[in-house]
């Protein structure tokens, strides 16, 4: 079987004026590996790709460690511990930020939130906003709460609505008028993203994994934007040459964004392995496309660890 631990941000401080990111410390990732030693034994991308059928139908609990994004302090703070302990893990990139050198809108969105409170950039988006796309139905507020769950209700929506009820051409409007008033672009993608360097050794040891190009929910995409998405991404991480073996991260990972055809064009680019956020373990007989994962923050050492709750 497979269980597989997933992590974004990874900082030693998370203060902020309006804090809304939900990481973790070096302190506690290393805690948490080690936590994590004691009921599994851990596996790379090379050997998941190359013995996955033996892997979902074995009765030792292989464990898997994913971070998305490809953010510099995932590599900074979190390789050292990974190399420490004798840890590979998958990092899965999203190519805009090298490509186009532009600060992904999940990560705009994100910056946002951590500096004007959630009502207010509400109100801001909807003075922004031609569009009458601010009701949302019973059945969306139900899973804009299941999807984010670790936020209040507020920001929950505001999420929902930016991620899953506009189109990315209407959130990439609206967002970037925002967000020019509050950062500099250019410094946010040289402080937060990986460099090409630290890009190239994960690569050299097939740590890489494709979080498609612009990490906009592929299920809401048509299918030749899909494919685009999927290929821009796997053909970037190719061009280091070092012919890796790449899974893909379905950005936000719900039933929406990886619904059909988003796994079969997937399989038709060259990914043999996909990754939702479906949480649970994986055992044998799993589609290969469409395997679990659990956030950090549900497994043993996380902050919201209750065991009653895993589905095994």
């Amino acid at each position: 079987m497979l269980t597989v631990s997933n992590y974004h941000y990874i900082r030693e401080d998370f203060s902020a004026p309006y804090p809304s990111i939900f990481g973790v410390t070096p302190t506690e990732f290393e805690n948490q590996l080690c936590e994590l030693a004691k009921i599994g034994e851990f596996i790379n991308q090379s050997r998941l790709i190359n013995d996955i059928d033996a892997i979902l139908s074995s009765s030792i609990n292989y464990i898997l460690i994913t971070f998305d994004d490809g953010l510099k302090e995932q590599y900074v703070l979190g390789k050292p511990i990974l190399d420490k302990l004798k840890i590979q893990a998958v990092y899965f990139i999203n190519s805009i930020n090298y490509i186009e050198k532009v600060v992904s809108q999940v990560h705009k969105i994100h910056l946002l939130r951590l500096q004007i409170p959630t009502l207010m950039l509400l109100k801001m988006i909807e003075n922004l906003s031609s569009e009458n796309s601010f009701d949302l139905s019973q059945e969306d507020l139900k899973n804009a709460k299941l999807f984010y769950r670790y936020d209040d209700f507020d920001s929950a929506c505001l999420k929902y609505l930016l991620n899953f009820k506009f189109t990315k051409d209407q959130t990439t409007k609206i967002i970037d008028v925002i967000f020019d008033d509050y950062y500099n672009r250019s410094t946010v993608v040289n402080d937060l993203y990986m460099t090409n360097a630290q890009l190239v050794e994960l690569s050299s040891l097939n740590m890489l994994g494709s979080h498609t190009h612009s990490h906009f929910s592929l299920g809401l995409l048509k299918s030749s934007e899909i494919r685009k998405e999927l290929e821009t991404t796997k053909n970037f991480i190719d061009s280091f040459g070092h012919k890796n073996l790449i899974t893909v991260s379905y950005p936000y990972g719900n039933n929406d964004s990886c619904k059909s055809p988003v796994p079969d064009i997937a399989l038709e680019v060259g990914h043999k392995i996909g990754f939702t956020f479906e949480r649970g373990v994986n055992h044998f007989g799993e589609n290969h496309l469409l395997l679990k994962r659990y956030d950090c923050n549900d497994l043993i050492g996380g902050k919201n660890y209750q065991e009653k709750l895993l589905w095994k």
